[in-house]
């Protein structure tokens, strides 16, 4: 499933977490290659964990980066209802990937 936010502000990671998502797919696909040749599983493990690591710590910084500039951006935005429940709203999606 994807969910697309809507945001109007760059946010001050995504190039950082593109490449370090490329390397990650990089090294995905070297794992790949790894199991097609036969490697030992404990090896294919090893870097499987490397790779889910590195996925985990670019998701974190995508969600914290966001949250860090959506509440930054509700703040200076003039309070209204709509709006304040919609960045609520916003904050609630965003966690549950956390």
């Amino acid at each position: 499933m994807i969910i697309h936010m809507k945001s109007q502000h760059p946010h001050h990671h995504h190039d950082d977490i593109a490449r370090r998502l490329k390397r990650a797919d990089g090294h995905l696909r070297s794992i790949i290659q790894m199991i097609d040749d036969g490697k030992p599983c404990v090896e294919i493990a090893q870097q499987l964990h490397a790779v889910e690591k590195a996925i985990t710590q670019a998701k974190r910084t995508l969600i914290q980066d966001h949250i860090d500039h959506c509440l930054e951006h509700a703040l200076e935005k003039p309070s209204s209802k709509k709006t304040a429940s919609s960045d609520i709203e916003e904050f609630k999606q965003i966690t549950k990937f956390l």
